[in-house]
């Protein structure tokens, strides 16, 4: 099963760490109050995860949510 980046949209910052970070342009800003990941681009990689400073991104399996 695919993976797929998630956020905790209760911690996020939106302070665009992780949008910067990704390379397959999956994730944006909504309205300057969260990350929102882009499920058709995310391949689950990791490096938004790594690179978040609130520790709000978690790598899942597509599904779990």
């Amino acid at each position: 099963m695919k993976k797929l980046a998630f956020v905790d949209r209760n911690i996020c910052a939106a302070c665009g760490v992780c949008m910067k970070t990704c390379r397959r342009l999956a994730i944006s800003i909504y309205r300057g109050c969260f990350a929102i990941v882009d499920e058709e681009k995310c391949v689950g990689c990791g490096v938004c995860a790594k690179a978040c400073p609130a520790g709000c991104i978690s790598i899942k399996e597509r599904g779990e949510g």
